[in-house]
């Protein structure tokens, strides 16, 4: 990409192959989850741990979901980094905090992050409900997070900047859907 243009060319492509039936389904299953008080788990590294740190307070907030990012604690990071390996940083939390019903919302941009990939592995051995947010980076479709995930966004574009604007978007779109359903 050699002008602004570019990036902003891209991104509208990209924003015109969101797949909205999946995320309208997507939507339903999140919007099951607060109805039931259950909580809503995210996990994500970089820029995909702040979306889903963004959009776990914007949930909280404004359509009432029990949400978690399990990005956010610094010293349960840092901990379970140093007394294991970060690669175990999420699933661990989940350990103390997953129950049966509870969803998991995963972010990766190349779906290959080790510590996401587990996370998910942990709550699918448990029955639940996990959906994947990532792209096409480097032509990977996905990765592992594609194929682990009960359900995933793979957003049509090898950008790793343009999958996490989606991923954010993405949270965005789901979010006022449900303002709408939840009323």
């Amino acid at each position: 990409m050699d002008k602004p243009v570019d990036y902003a060319s891209d991104l509208i492509l990209a924003i015109e192959s969101l797949d909205m039936e999946q995320i309208d389904h997507i939507s339903n299953i999140i919007l099951d989850c607060i109805k039931n008080k259950s909580t809503i788990f995210m996990c994500g590294n970089g820029g995909s741990a702040a979306n889903p740190s963004h959009s776990s307070g914007d949930w909280s907030k404004e359509i009432g979901a029990r949400t978690h990012c399990l990005s956010d604690n610094i010293a349960s990071l840092t901990a379970w980094s140093n007394d294991f390996d970060y690669s175990q940083v999420f699933f661990r939390q989940l350990e103390t905090y997953y129950n049966e019903g509870d969803l998991l919302l995963a972010f990766s941009g190349s779906g290959n992050s080790s510590n996401v990939i587990n996370a998910v592995e942990y709550v699918n051995k448990r029955g639940g409900t996990t959906i994947g947010f990532t792209g096409n980076y480097n032509g990977g479709k996905g990765g592992k997070l594609s194929q682990l995930s009960k359900f995933s966004l793979v957003f049509n574009t090898e950008s790793m900047e343009i999958i996490e604007d989606l991923q954010l978007i993405t949270c965005h779109i789901i979010k006022e859907t449900l303002k709408g359903k939840n009323r």
